[in-house]
């Protein structure tokens, strides 16, 4: 197993309003459902162990786009809506956050009571997972929630996350079981946190004569260690801006949802009546779905389907977040009854937009998209943790120029 990436978190503090976790826990759901449908629970759980594509999940979400809390709030958000219906979809996940963490040993013995799966075996997975991160990993964090998520054959990826208090940083683990050889030697298939320079890393390969007799590594100047990591960089500033985007792929977004006349998506994605607006968001939760690895290096853009609950880009529009879910759910349920035209017209939004990104060339303010967004938030139902948003006293129409 190798690094496979590495991010910055600001270490944020604070709450998750009941009113996003419910939506958080339902839209989850839904995009677990589709994810096994089209790819497989084997293709879930390598998602899962992938740090760019959690945090664009986490974005698209509402959650803070760049924040710490995405970890524990997506995975407690999906514990509650998966675990229920665990047996039908075949995933399970065990542990949490603080004490609930310290149940994942009972909570894995359960599991592997009920699927046949061998219990010991997964335990110990889950307590090496957070000794090396905890221990062999001396990098200055401390973990405080491991979450392990396995499927009824036997496969696994462990989501954790340790603090470091005195800089206010946050890393996030990921683990994959898929061709796990070792568990002390480059076991991890992302890393996520600030790059802290010198540490001690007992699980590196270079490590391998170290680990039978010496207790401390140093991995500075290691260009070979460096070398393993695609580096995220999640910067503190709350606001998105546009050095935090690919301008290109969301002004081709942008640019297909406000500027296409509806009809044609009508015709196209046989959804009736959905607006602009709407379409905004389903095409980004879509290409969380069905995009490839690459288009996940920056989650502030993932931000412009629902918003952040901090008011950043803009409040979450929930009638928006609300019709988004309704169509997953619809497509969802009508494909289990054997017809997956409306999950399959989620697919081709996602191909659509892609296509769009060919030959466009960004010419756009993005403060300027994003300023009306938050001026007519209000008309979505727009809300955040410090409240509803509000009608704009003497609000002209906003006319965009976008390209």
């Amino acid at each position: 197993m190798k690094r496979s990436g590495s991010a910055d978190l600001p270490l944020h503090y604070g709450y998750v309003p009941q009113w996003l976790y419910e939506r958080m826990s339902t839209l989850g759901l839904s995009v677990v459902e589709v994810l096994l449908s089209d790819y497989g629970k084997d293709e879930v759980i390598r998602r899962m162990s992938d740090p760019f594509w959690f945090q664009c999940f986490g974005a698209v979400m509402g959650m803070d786009w760049h924040s710490s809390g995405v970890t524990t709030s997506v995975m407690g958000a999906l514990k509650r809506a998966i675990n229920p219906n665990a047996k039908s979809l075949g995933i399970y996940i065990a542990g949490g956050k603080g004490k609930s963490s310290l149940q994942t040993p009972t909570e894995l013995q359960k599991i592997s009571e009920s699927t046949g799966l061998n219990g010991v075996e997964l335990i110990r997975a889950s307590k090496l997972s957070a000794k090396v991160d905890n221990t062999a990993m001396q990098d200055g964090y401390q973990l405080y929630t491991h979450n392990f998520m396995l499927t009824d054959e036997g496969k696994w990826a462990v989501i954790q996350q340790g603090m470091n208090v005195k800089d206010k940083t946050a890393r996030r683990y990921h683990w994959h079981s898929e061709n796990l050889k070792s568990f002390i030697e480059e076991p991890h298939t992302g890393i996520e946190g600030m790059n802290r320079g010198q540490i001690l890393n007992l699980t590196a390969q270079d490590a391998k004569e170290n680990r039978s007799g010496i207790l401390e590594i140093s991995h500075t100047n290691s260009e070979k260690i460096m070398s393993d990591f695609a580096r995220l960089i999640l910067p503190a500033h709350h606001d998105v801006q546009a050095s935090d985007v690919d301008l290109k792929r969301l002004g081709a977004l942008l640019y297909m949802t406000r500027e296409t006349p509806p009809e044609n998506f009508e015709q196209l994605l046989l959804m009736k009546g959905v607006g602009p607006r709407t379409l905004q968001s389903l095409a980004l939760v879509s290409e969380v779905i069905h995009g490839a690895p690459s288009r996940f290096k920056d989650p502030a853009r993932f931000s412009f389907a629902h918003g952040g609950k901090d008011g950043h880009p803009f409040s979450v529009p929930l009638k928006v977040y609300d019709e988004t879910i309704s169509i997953l759910q619809k497509g969802i349920e009508k494909s289990k009854l054997g017809n997956a035209d409306q999950l399959k017209s989620v697919e081709k939004l996602h191909r659509m937009m892609a296509k769009a990104e060919e030959n466009f060339e960004p010419n756009f303010d993005i403060n300027e998209v994003i300023e009306e967004d938050r001026a007519n938030s209000w008309k979505y139902g727009g809300k955040t943790v410090f409240g509803d948003a509000e009608k704009p006293n003497g609000q002209k129409a906003i006319q965009l120029s976008l390209f």
